[in-house]
């Protein structure tokens, strides 16, 4: 759900972000096959991408902030193979398949590898865009308690588009089941003094890629 514990931007209590230098792609060998796995199952065309970031936002919160960026990964992807009937909670117990089913079951091959390329998620328009860089505008309030792309830090402020970025699948839409429903995308820059109060560093702009439907005329 939108407001749960991963929509973190501006929270406190976490401490400092602290960079690993040098960091490896991958800190064990678990992780590597975590993420293959994941990418195996994209020729299978049951969930997107947003669809994923849904499952791993829905985790329960304890177990979101306990978990790790892969075990995160993992988690997500055994309750996607979950809800589409891939294999039982008992066959994740134990490692293997205890039966027989008549689901997508395939052997990724190299001719997959084009898959493995992220895809293009500009549409068609239906409609000019309603905003031009430079407009000011205004994000909406929400609350869904589905899948959005904006977080929780940046509604109901004032910032100024700057970018029109094109039409693009909605992931609003196409998590919830409605389809792709497309929309404009703009970047929208906001101070940090109106983000984040009057204490914050005034040379602070902070940059989103927002959905026409979050915005009105500011």
């Amino acid at each position: 759900m939108t407001n749960s514990i991963h929509d973190m931007g501006g929270m406190h209590g976490f401490g400092r972000v602290e960079p690993e230098v040098d960091e490896p792609v991958f800190h064990e060998p678990w992780e590597s096959r975590v993420y293959a796995m994941n990418r195996a199952m994209g020729p299978l065309r049951l969930w997107t991408i947003d669809m994923g970031r849904a499952s791993q936002e829905t985790l329960p919160p304890a177990l979101y902030v306990s978990a790790t960026y892969y075990q995160r990964w993992l988690l997500g992807l055994e309750r996607r193979v979950l809800e589409h009937n891939l294999a039982g909670a008992d066959e994740l117990e134990a490692g293997r398949s205890l039966r027989a089913n008549d689901k997508p079951n395939r052997i990724f091959t190299p001719k997959d590898a084009n898959h493995l390329t992220r895809g293009n998620f500009e549409r068609d328009a239906s409609a000019p865009p309603r905003f031009k860089a430079g407009d000011h505008v205004r994000t909406l309030n929400i609350n869904p308690v589905t899948h959005t792309r904006l977080p929780r830090y940046a509604r109901d402020k004032m910032g100024q588009v700057e970018a029109v970025r094109g039409c693009h699948v909605y992931p609003d839409s196409v998590t919830t089941g409605a389809g792709e429903d497309p929309q404009w995308l703009y970047t929208v820059v906001f101070p940090g003094q109106v983000l984040w109060g009057k204490d914050s560093d005034p040379s602070v702009k902070v940059s989103i890629e927002a959905f026409e439907p979050y915005l009105v005329p500011a």
